[in-house]
């Protein structure tokens, strides 16, 4: 069991949190809003990814209140609800997203270096691989010497890298152009509103919503590690908000600096080009570092959650036992040397795509919403349930929640669908390992129905994946 002074307090789970969120995505977030939308719908989109995501942050604040005993991070309520087969599908399309994410960074961390250093280039070369690859061993080592001080470096660095977003959002309202703001407000091609141009450009942001809220489930995923139980939902809460302001601020008066062509053709990170329109040189300066210092802090919450969920698996018996253990100072360290070393195989997907980065963002978003659907799901089933005196709240939290998930399924599109449902199968095979370990019955009979079923998408998905390679 940990000792007091070695469990989180609400600062330490609210940076967390900010810090997973606030990474990678957002010094490039305006280039990726503006390659889907205008500045008109970016606005919508942002009031439906706030509507969406903040009721799923207060389904998860109430269920962490209802249920103190599901201490294992969001796939506890997937398995409380819907059984273990549920319980290991979400935490193994968690623990995928965040490995996926990490490698997200080291892109985007390497194109920033490489403004300075041109010998990186954007980012996705030999060069990067190596450097993504020192970073990572890194990190490996500061968590594997303690949490506290994991934790204690990651605040720091939260602060540090909120110092270039808040100059950044000073600057841009500073040089706020209405006129620029308002040209072709709903979109490219016309100044007038068409509502199936308007609903076709909100579908393409919704992965990128998603993408830049991963994190916003850390506090719960350290839920049995806090000092007060109470401080989770009370971190997820004030996280969201804070991070919901600072995006929106940094997309919406983007668009009043330069027209959405023009920002959907900057390079990698787009922040570094618009605040460098405002100020010169030193914008891209001040923003490039704030991109290295940022993903840094990032890259480090990332691992903490990603080793800290794994570890839980095990504990509950979905994943294999080699991952429940720990070293003197309390970290699961072979739960953190296997994702570890899966991230460093996949880094080198930086030599396949020249879009390593949107492309690893986007399906890292995928692969997260069924552990995020899950969570929706059973708000529902236990305000059904249990008929409190606020069912009727929790309902609507709920429904909100539900409804907004299963858009994004259908928004993520036909490519990373099929790419999720590749990675299930998998997880599936890893999952029938640990049952026949612990001698227990694999699939009760309607999780023998939901395993076909799986099986036959990943058929068809190996199918198409021919086609995939094409697009």
């Amino acid at each position: 069991m940990e000792k007091d002074d070695k469990k989180l307090n609400v600062v330490s789970l609210v940076g967390i949190i900010v810090s997973a969120i606030i990474g990678a995505g957002i010094f490039n977030l305006p280039k990726e809003m503006a390659s889907s939308a205008s500045a008109g719908v970016t606005i919508l989109s942002w009031l439906i990814a706030g509507l969406g995501m903040g009721s799923l942050a207060f389904c998860m604040q109430n269920l962490s209140n209802k249920k103190p005993d599901l201490h294992a991070g969001i796939f506890s309520f997937a398995q409380e609800g819907f059984g273990d087969f549920m319980g290991f599908n979400s935490v193994w399309g968690y623990w995928v997203s965040v490995i996926i994410g990490n490698v997200a960074f080291g892109t985007l961390m390497f194109s920033a270096i490489g403004y300075f250093f041109p010998a990186f280039g954007n980012g996705e070369n030999i060069l990067s691989i190596i450097g993504a690859s020192l970073i990572l061993w890194l990190i490996h080592y500061i968590i594997c010497k303690g949490l506290d001080n994991a934790t204690f470096l990651n605040n720091l660095v939260m602060v540090a890298k909120l110092i270039p977003i808040i100059i950044f959002i000073v600057c841009v309202i500073g040089g706020f152009n209405k006129g620029i703001f308002f040209h072709r407000f709903w979109s490219m091609n016309t100044d007038n509103f068409y509502l199936p141009d308007v609903v076709h450009q909100l579908k393409n942001t919704m992965l990128v919503t998603v993408w830049v809220f991963i994190g916003i489930e850390g506090a719960v995923v350290f839920s049995g590690r806090a000092k007060k139980r109470s401080d989770v939902g009370k971190a997820t809460l004030l996280g969201f908000a804070a991070v919901t302001v600072i995006y929106m601020s940094i997309t919406v008066f983007s668009y009043g600096i330069m027209t959405q062509a023009e920002i959907q053709s900057l390079p990698n990170p787009a922040m570094a080009y618009i605040l460098e329109r405002v100020i010169g040189k030193p914008g891209a300066i001040i923003v490039n570092l704030g991109v290295i210092i940022s993903i840094f802090g990032a890259w480090i919450a990332n691992t903490l959650l990603a080793e800290e969920v794994s570890y839980q698996a095990g504990e509950r018996k979905l994943f294999p036992v080699i991952f429940t253990k720990e070293n003197k100072n309390q970290v699961p360290v072979n739960a953190l040397l296997i994702t570890n070393i899966i991230v460093q195989i996949l880094l080198l997907s930086f030599l396949i795509t020249d879009e390593a980065y949107s492309l690893l963002s986007q399906l890292s978003s995928a692969t997260i919403l069924l552990p995020y659907t899950c969570v929706a799901l059973y708000q529902l089933k236990l305000t059904h349930t249990e008929k409190s005196s606020d069912s009727t709240k929790n309902y609507i939290i709920g429904i909100i929640a539900t409804v907004y998930m299963f858009w994004l399924i259908y928004a993520s599109g036909f490519i990373y669908t099929i790419l999720t449902i590749l990675t299930l199968l998998p997880g599936a095979i890893m999952f029938i390992y640990v049952k026949k370990y612990y001698k227990q019955k694999v699939f009760k009979p309607y999780e023998i129905f939901i395993f076909i079923v799986i099986a036959v998408l990943f058929v068809y998905g190996m199918t198409q994946l021919p086609v995939l390679m094409k697009m």
